[in-house]
């Protein structure tokens, strides 16, 4: 039976293109498509041990029902398990398995296992069919979409890493339902880096209706992930490999970055360091001379505050975290490239930007 709610995003990437799904209880509909799809009955299926436990059974019967041959691969859930090692753990069931090179990864998870199936799914014979299957906010809207697979370095996030296109996206919005708060709360921030970059419209929508989309209301979910799976597929079919305008979507990533990283990954969620690093942005900006709309940056951090995610960082990070910049991906010559407001719905691309000002910058982030 075809789901009435099902809405569909394009990426464009000529022979490369694909769909995001999206809507509630999309499930069934989704593997029932696989046959549009000329691929082995030979699933691989990759997942952490928590959502594993809630979803996996029943991804697995749905495609047992398709005819397909499943193996599954359980993960450590958390940020500290995207690694080279646990990686080499994948590709080394996935060889045990001796798959083809029209098998198929399924990726049942957020973004780190989103990430790291990815990553392993590009390696695996030069590169094998890949299906994400997010199930946090933050997968959902932001890195489930567009291609970016990668794993974790001790000096530095997703610094060894590739592009690998999905051949599909699955974002079936009843696994949000079981999402713990805090999880929903750090892709929350994701969905307003989506609006400051480029909605306006949808900026509006969160502030009017901040508590709804906090509380999850079905009449506001669907709207909301499906403006920001549009708004990445719109830069990335212009920009696969973050060439020139997909650098925008680093927005309060170049300090949330440099924030877990100096964590080790152990006090923030990812979105949480967004939040942070967001806000940062607000304070350079405001510092440069660029930020040019009058309250913008109370506005996001007043909407931040309002669902509960952090907008300032603890002291004892401000000597690691300035640091770990240095190890930042955008770097350029030794030089931090900095996403930075101009005002809600635009932003600017800054390189070189001075260290005293990050430095000051920083300070003015960390807590009182």
């Amino acid at each position: 039976m075809v789901n009435d709610s099902l809405r569909s995003v394009k990426v464009d990437l000529g022979e490369r293109s694909y769909s995001i799904l999206i809507g509630y209880g999309i499930l069934p509909q989704c593997v029932a498509g696989l046959d549009r799809f000329a691929l082995e009955k030979e699933a691989f299926v990759i997942s952490d041990d928590i959502v594993y436990g809630l979803y996996g059974p029943k991804l697995e019967k749905l495609l047992a029902g398709a005819g397909c041959r499943i193996h599954s691969f359980v993960m450590p859930a958390g940020e500290e398990a995207k690694s080279w090692e646990q990686a080499g753990a994948v590709l080394q069931k996935m060889l045990e398995n001796n798959l083809g090179r029209k098998a198929f990864v399924v990726a049942l998870g957020g973004g780190v296992v989103g990430d790291l199936a990815g990553f392993a799914a590009a390696l695996y014979r030069r590169g094998i069919p890949l299906f994400q299957v997010p199930t946090t906010l933050l997968a959902q809207v932001d890195s489930s979409v567009g291609g970016k697979v990668a794993v974790n370095h001790a000096l530095g996030k997703n610094m060894i890493g590739t592009f690998y296109q999905p051949l599909e996206v699955w974002a079936d919005l009843s696994v949000l339902e079981t999402l713990p708060d805090r999880e929903w709360r750090a892709g929350l921030a994701e969905v307003a880096k989506y609006a400051v970059i480029q909605d306006t419209g949808m900026y509006r929508l969160l502030e009017d209706h901040a508590r709804e989309v906090l509380d999850r209301d079905p009449q506001f979910v669907p709207e909301v992930v499906e403006r920001c799976c549009r708004i990445k597929a719109d830069i990335v079919s212009r920009d696969e490999r973050e060439e020139g305008l997909r650098s925008i979507l680093n927005f309060g990533h170049t300090i949330g970055h440099a924030l877990e990283s100096a964590s080790r990954y152990k006090m923030y969620r990812h979105g949480e360091a967004v939040a942070i690093g967001m806000v940062g942005a607000c304070v350079l900006a405001q510092e440069m001379g660029v930020l040019a709309e009058e309250g913008a940056a109370a506005r996001l951090k007043g909407l931040l505050r309002g669902w509960e995610l952090p907008v300032s960082m603890p002291a004892e990070l401000l000597e690691p975290a300035a640091e770990h910049l240095i190890f930042d991906k955008k770097v350029v010559g030794r030089e931090p490239v900095f996403v930075l407001p101009q005002a809600i719905g635009r932003v600017t691309v800054e390189k070189g930007v001075p260290w005293d000002l990050i430095r000051r910058s920083l300070e003015r982030l960390t807590e009182k």
